[in-house]
């Protein structure tokens, strides 16, 4: 138990990511008109820039 707590604790940034900061770009994109660049979905593109960025939050400890 104690070790699946720190799974989960270790991960609250990519979960925080996934769960807020995609759903808040993509909605975001679609609610100024904005495109995607690329021609990607705006929540390809929401998954990619809110994945990476928790991701570097996770690796670094830091949100900026």
């Amino acid at each position: 138990m104690e070790r699946a707590l720190k799974l989960v604790a270790y991960s609250l940034p990519l979960i925080f990511a996934f769960a807020f900061l995609v759903p808040l770009i993509d909605q975001g994109m679609q609610a100024l008109g904005m495109a995607a660049p690329f021609g990607l979905l705006t929540l390809t593109f929401a998954l990619m820039i809110g994945g990476a960025w928790g991701l570097i939050a996770q690796t670094t400890g830091r949100w900026l």
